[in-house]
């Protein structure tokens, strides 16, 4: 009787957690890990009923808490036109969660000794040797380019402050400079961007501030030259074949189609349109470090799960404690403005410094970031925390799921063993 028990127990966890992907890091009951059944069903609750109003076509939702899965959950459609239904093993476009992908990948070159941190970019990269700041003349607006004050460095291209932009987020005459000469073009080579970018000027003098840009496209291209390897390559080698990230990659092989997720657009005035993306079909000319990565919500929760425990999962070293720790600690020079209220920016991912001033909640040292399609993710290390948001979907109503989720999840806790 008493085993017959426990083996009912278990099919109902299973079906409260899900199985897709999840097991292999432990499924829980939310009340074994100090959260609430009960107010963990409020983030079920709330993203059901966001598919269901038409505010997302589908999203997936998954928690872990001490290295055990407590929430993995999924709500609406795969696809509009034909009303396919989201599942939990859905491909999805990551875009700029690749960047902490990417990160990693400079970390392990990092620990092979291939470059230090106060570095100047251009001994790595000889096309940057002679950059130059764009300078504005603020009765005119006149641009004129001057010397950098002094060599950017590897830690400024990695912190977002090394003078890069993307072009496409702004509208000066540097941005301008990088739509004009095709600087993001994914249709060329790494190394086209690089070429093209050593001849375009900086926006501003490097370390001066915080500010998003191509600077991990450029790191894409380091770890090619660095480890001669191509950054797909690289990554299959040393992150997802150990991690056991069997659906991440820089495209949707033939037989995974059926699970690609689409993308959707919404207008101002409401009308919903797919996205057009780039073709994932195919392996890309340009494998982008930046944004070019596909990858499920399960795959991303095992590399999140590495990092939280100190870079290793599963028996799999991938990065020493020490190097985790120097990627989740704020680069950014204490005269830089950060990218926003008690958050600063590490290595690759941004940085709460002061939960309070950053909107709450979040432990002191949470690392996290999103991509364009509107995923997201955190990692708390106070708290044993990770979450993981994936939907397609670039909407017109300023929802913030992040700050939604984070509302949800956190307000699960009740029994607080970071206090």
């Amino acid at each position: 009787m008493q085993f017959a028990r426990r083996f009912l127990c278990s099919l109902l966890l299973a079906g409260l957690v899900g199985t897709v992907g999840a097991a292999d890091l432990g499924n829980a009951r939310p009340e074994s890990v100090g959260m609430s059944s009960q107010r963990l069903g409020r983030l079920t609750t709330e993203m059901k009923s966001l598919t269901e109003r038409g505010a997302l076509p589908g999203v997936v939702t998954m928690v872990a808490k001490d290295g055990k899965i407590v929430h993995f959950e999924v709500a609406g459609k795969r696809e509009l036109e034909g009303g396919s239904p989201l599942q939990k093993d859905s491909i999805f476009r990551i875009y700029s969660m690749t960047k902490p992908i990417t990160g990693v990948a400079m970390m392990i070159l990092f620990e092979q000794g291939k470059w230090q941190l106060n570095d100047p970019v251009s001994k790595h990269i000889p096309e940057f040797a002679n950059l130059q700041v764009a300078k504005v003349d603020p009765a005119n607006g006149t641009v004129t380019n001057v010397p950098q004050n002094h060599p950017m460095t590897m830690r400024e291209l990695m912190s977002h402050s090394a003078g890069l932009t993307y072009g496409v987020f702004g509208g000066t005459a540097v941005d301008k400079a990088y739509l004009d000469n095709k600087i993001y073009d994914r249709t060329q080579p790494l190394k086209t961007m690089i070429e093209r970018m050593g001849k375009t000027p900086l926006l501003f003098q490097p370390g001066e501030r915080w500010h998003y840009s191509l600077a991990v496209d450029v790191q894409g291209y380091l770890v090619e030259k660095l480890s001669g390897q191509t950054l797909p390559e690289f990554m299959q080698q040393n992150i997802f074949a150990p991690l056991k990230m069997v659906d991440t990659a820089f495209h949707v092989p033939p037989e995974k189609m059926s699970r690609f997720v689409e993308f959707y657009l919404r207008d101002k005035e409401g009308k919903v349109s797919k996205h057009p993306s780039d073709d994932y079909s195919k392996p890309p000319v340009f494998a982008s470090g930046g944004g070019g990565l596909v990858s499920t919500a399960s795959d991303y929760m095992r590399f999140c799960q590495m990092l939280l425990n100190g870079g290793a999962l599963d028996g799999q070293r991938i990065l020493s404690p020490l190097s985790v720790k120097l990627m989740r600690t704020n680069a950014l020079p204490a005269s830089a403005p950060t990218m926003g209220p008690g958050t600063g920016f590490g290595l690759d991912f941004a940085v709460v410094e002061d939960p309070a001033l950053a909107g709450g909640y979040y432990g002191k040292g949470t690392f996290y970031w999103g991509g364009y399609a509107g995923t997201w993710f955190w990692i708390d290390p106070v708290n044993k925390l990770l979450t993981i948001g994936m939907i397609q979907y670039g909407g017109a109503d300023g929802m913030d799921l992040r700050a939604l989720s984070r509302s949800l999840v956190y307000q699960a806790i009740v029994k607080d063993d970071a206090s």
